[in-house]
């Protein structure tokens, strides 16, 4: 018996429909998620990975698990994240020095803005300049005024060249036209470490990583480096308000994948990321660690890119006056 033309073109359309459909539909996520942090354990870029992996991995019905790979200001982990398959099953959250390490390193085995997908913008955290509890400075005003008498005579602390400790260090370097002794760590963790210790005097630091020790006492709190004071800090001045007019530095975190990953994948992750920074416990965490999180319309692709983008032409002239380079 022969077959009806229409039905046999039906049943051939139905036949090429049924993988993509099923693909789309959430086929991926089909075993643990990896998500690499590029910086040590214990800093606040894995503080926020930690905090948005669990509603993340509830979102996707698989785990998300976390995976430190520190060292060089968040290139090495990236680098591995680069050469992984683009299948979804590995992610990245990094700072913004992901935008700026292609400023600082010219041998890198990747471009940061050609390697790698972007998924979204996760978060916003303020910085807070911080000294070891017996730095003869008390407060903001004469903090700086120690570094501009001290100059050389300064060690501080970041959590890698070309990240966004080392970039608030230079930038107060630059506004003071004072150089210090900047001393490079693997990660936040380290830094802090010693500045607790009091083998370095100064630390210009997340928020998310610094609020415990300022409340605590185990540190001197001067300033922090956003526009406005910190809701959570509120006795804490700006560094704007103490002489540096326009002083501004703030943390960006984003979610990225290897390039080439595919459309449904990509939709399924974001997805999974704009549900896990609505999830209340993430809020509120956030908040106690004076982090905002992305807004939906920054939780996405092209925000993320366009945020990447900003920052680089924030920061471009800066390191290209001072002929910075970290290879």
């Amino acid at each position: 018996m022969p077959i009806h033309h229409r039905t046999f073109a039906a049943a051939l359309a139905a036949s090429v429909l049924v993988p993509v459909a099923s693909w789309a539909q959430g086929t991926y996520p089909d075993r643990t998620v990896t998500l690499v942090v590029p910086y040590a354990a214990g800093g606040p870029t894995d503080t926020v990975a930690r905090l948005v992996a669990e509603p993340m991995s509830k979102a996707l019905g698989q785990q998300v698990i976390i995976e430190n790979m520190g060292g060089a200001s968040g290139t090495i982990g990236a680098g591995q994240v680069a050469r992984a398959d683009a299948d979804g099953y590995t992610l990245m959250l990094h700072t913004s020095a992901q935008a700026t390490n292609d400023l600082f390193y010219d041998k890198l085995a990747y471009g940061s803005r050609e390697a790698f997908q972007p998924l979204g913008v996760v978060s916003h955290t303020p910085m807070t300049l911080v000294g070891r509890k017996d730095l003869p400075p008390e407060t903001a005003a004469e903090a700086l005024d120690y570094i501009r008498a001290s100059g050389d005579g300064v060690a501080f602390g970041n959590a890698g060249v070309g990240g966004p400790s080392y970039l608030c260090g230079l930038l107060i370097e630059n506004r003071l036209e004072t150089p210090m002794v900047m001393v490079p760590y693997a990660g936040t963790g380290p830094a802090l470490t010693d500045l607790l210790g009091g083998q370095i005097d100064l630390i210009c630091e997340q928020a998310t990583n610094t609020i415990g020790h300022i409340r605590s006492g185990a540190v001197k709190a001067y300033a922090a480096t956003s526009a406005e004071r910190l809701p959570s800090l509120p006795d804490l001045p700006t560094l704007a308000e103490v002489g540096l007019e326009g002083f501004e530095t703030t943390v960006w975190l984003g979610l990225y994948g290897p390039r080439d990953m595919p459309q449904p994948v990509i939709d399924t992750v974001v997805s999974a990321l704009q549900t896990a920074l609505k999830d209340p416990l993430v809020t509120e965490r956030f908040a106690d660690l004076a982090t905002t999180p992305a807004s939906a319309e920054e939780a996405t692709p092209q925000g993320l890119l366009a945020t990447q983008e900003a920052e680089v032409a924030k920061w471009k002239d800066l390191i290209e006056a001072a002929g910075l380079q970290a290879n």
